[in-house]
């Protein structure tokens, strides 16, 4: 068995504001909104991977906004999604992983705090404070490059981590990562081999645990990585050049 584990925003999905040109499929509707969407090739190219491997959604989206995505090639067996602290199985919460992920990240809980009570008092916060699933903080800020380096300077960052994309500033456990996520996965599903592909920081750990991991053209260098991993995607959209890595690496395994 070989399982992929595939982020989604800006991995296998695109918003609207992201043009992937005119020959694509809408994905997600938000408060009556066509909102993301994949091209027609990834949508033909997913629906052969999925016959080849278990594809598994790796997303920081939470239960209700994975929800809303439907990319039209069948439901998934397993998603990680709140940066994998949910494993969501034929779509129902996995209670015995939840838990367990409520353990990893208890030795956080004080830092977590603490950065609650310094975002509900910056005057750049312009979104209200969400504790998503009792496991990690996100928030919307202007200027939020100055708030992550503010944060840093006052956290303990060997128990959490803090990132933000775009205007939206998240501080997580640092037990709470995508690549612990799919070593349990790993763990519990013993699969032959793991791919995954991922776009931003939260997927550094995840394509560099994974067997073959797939990141966009300049990643590397923008995120400081120096670990195997593989840059796709130059002279294509990223979506639909990761899928075609898959194929190769199964007619590769075979």
């Amino acid at each position: 068995m070989i399982i992929f584990n595939a982020d989604l925003d800006n991995t296998l999905i695109y918003s609207y504001k992201h043009d992937i040109g005119p020959a694509k499929r809408n994905v997600e509707i938000y408060q009556g909104r066509e909102v993301s969407f994949i091209t027609d090739k990834t949508y033909e190219l997913l629906q052969k991977v999925k016959k080849e491997m278990l594809i598994v959604p790796t997303s920081t989206r939470t239960i209700e906004q994975y929800e809303r995505i439907d990319l039209g090639i069948g439901n998934f067996k397993y998603a990680l999604v709140c940066n994998g602290g949910v494993l969501l199985v034929d779509g129902v919460k996995d209670e015995r992983w939840y838990q367990e992920s409520l353990r990893l990240v208890s030795l956080s809980a004080a830092a977590i705090n603490t950065a609650s009570k310094i975002l509900e008092g910056d005057f750049r916060r312009k979104f209200e404070l969400r504790l998503i699933e009792n496991l990690f903080i996100f928030t919307k800020c202007n200027e939020p490059e100055k708030v992550v380096f503010d944060l840093k300077a006052q956290l303990n960052t060997d128990l959490v981590d803090v990132f933000n994309n775009g205007e939206k500033v998240y501080v997580m456990p640092s037990s709470l990562n995508k690549g612990a996520a799919i070593g349990r996965l790993r763990a519990m599903l013993k699969p032959d081999f793991v791919v995954a592909a991922g776009d931003s920081e939260f997927d550094i750990s995840m394509v560099v645990k994974a067997d073959r991991g797939f990141v966009p053209d300049g990643f590397k260098k923008k995120y400081g990585v120096d670990e195997e991993i593989h840059e796709v995607g130059s002279n294509s959209i990223f979506s639909e050049a990761v899928l075609e890595e898959c194929i190769k690496i199964k007619a590769e395994l075979s």
